[in-house]
């Protein structure tokens, strides 16, 4: 049986990437797990039943434990003499794809799932872009999660190497027995809950959709806005986008939940006005659930949503366009009702869990 390594930064990564996944692959391969340590590690071994060895290593740049990181890696990949390793997440991917070359692991995959250099700027941006270009150096083989990604990396120049999508994008695919919409029992009309599900940064077009949702308050005064998620203190929303969402009585901030569903459930419409991602699986989680979403015109959220057929794609980083879009959904009850009701298959047809898995499992019988 043939050796597959797997590799994040930390454990978490995988748990959101490679859920029910390891343990799908570990009928046809040995596999092994490989990341930081912690209780989230424990756990995936129990859940998965794939042998887990902790590597701890540091998301932010840290020559020293860097290199520390490095040489533990390059240890365990000659120990365990895998015939393939596949990393994700930027750390582990520059990492795990350096000492498996310096360990001469025959198969070298990284798969990008976002990039950070398009939107960076000054010294970060070359920075990044560096630690990319060495990543895909390294690796024999790159997958992109989308067509966007893919373009980037090759029209950005990070690499020449053949650039992979499989299937329509999405690493994870959506289990649909999971993501089931609940029945509708009240009419569309020009009340509608909007709902967002992500971080609560600027970078996810929260300063614009807490303006544009106010002035969509002062038209229908019943509407409601609920955030799901979590503030981060590194990247904090201004004062005033923090004030309207503490004091405006139809903002709701529910906090980070493990079950979104019933939140899904009860909404009428997803706004994601992110500035820059991979493939957003919030976009796919609420297609499933049969809800419409209003996206940015990025990567991931336009292979997703088809412009007025399942939802309504605007400019990053536009309020204006943002607001005539969540008014478009208010003053058009029934256009809402069909992209409702075709959110669902559009997602089944490209995204169902099953699929996205058997083009790993095809990818994988094609290269080693």
């Amino acid at each position: 049986m043939k050796k597959l390594i797997y590799c994040s930064t930390i454990p978490t990564s995988l748990n959101i990437f490679c859920r029910g996944m390891l343990r799908e692959m570990a009928e046809e391969y040995e596999v092994v797990a490989v990341t930081s340590p912690g209780e989230e590690l424990d756990e995936i071994a129990e859940r998965e039943r794939v042998r887990c060895v902790p590597v701890r290593m540091h998301r932010e740049i840290a020559p020293v434990a860097d290199l520390r990181s490095l040489c533990q890696l390059i240890r365990v990949f000659r120990q365990e003499q895998p015939d393939a390793v596949h990393s994700y997440t930027p750390k582990a991917g520059l990492l795990c794809m350096m000492a498996a070359k310096i360990a001469r692991v025959p198969v070298r995959i990284h798969t990008f799932t976002g990039l950070v250099w398009p939107t960076a700027t000054g010294i970060k941006r070359r920075i990044i872009r560096m630690t990319d270009r060495l990543t895909c150096a390294c690796a024999t083989h790159i997958i992109a999660e989308g067509q966007g990604v893919r373009n980037d990396l090759i029209q950005g120049g990070i690499t020449r190497k053949p650039v992979e999508v499989l299937g329509y994008g999405n690493v994870r695919g959506i289990d649909l027995e999971y993501w089931q919409p609940a029945k509708r029992e009240m009419p569309y009309t020009s009340t509608v809950h909007f709902l967002f599900v992500g971080r609560l940064v600027p970078d996810k077009g929260i300063h614009e959709l807490v303006w544009a949702f106010q002035q969509v308050l002062a038209k229908y005064p019943a509407s409601t806005l609920t955030l799901v998620g979590w503030y981060e203190d590194e990247t904090p929303l201004s004062p005033e986008t923090r004030h309207a969402i503490d004091t405006t009585p139809a903002i709701r901030y529910v906090g980070r939940l493990d079950d979104v569903r019933p939140y899904y459930q009860n909404a009428d419409c997803l706004v994601f006005p992110s500035y820059r991602e991979g493939f957003p699986n919030v976009v796919l989680e609420a297609g499933a659930m049969g809800l419409p979403a209003i996206v940015t015109d990025i990567n991931g959220s336009r292979e997703i949503i088809r412009q007025g057929e399942n939802g309504l794609i605007v400019p990053p980083r536009d309020a204006g366009q943002l607001l005539q879009a969540m008014l478009y959904m208010a003053e058009n009850p029934n256009e809402r009702r069909c992209m409702a009701e075709a959110a669902r298959p559009l997602i089944a047809n490209r995204f169902e869990q099953k699929y996205v898995r058997k083009c790993q499992k095809d990818y994988y019988k094609r290269i080693f």
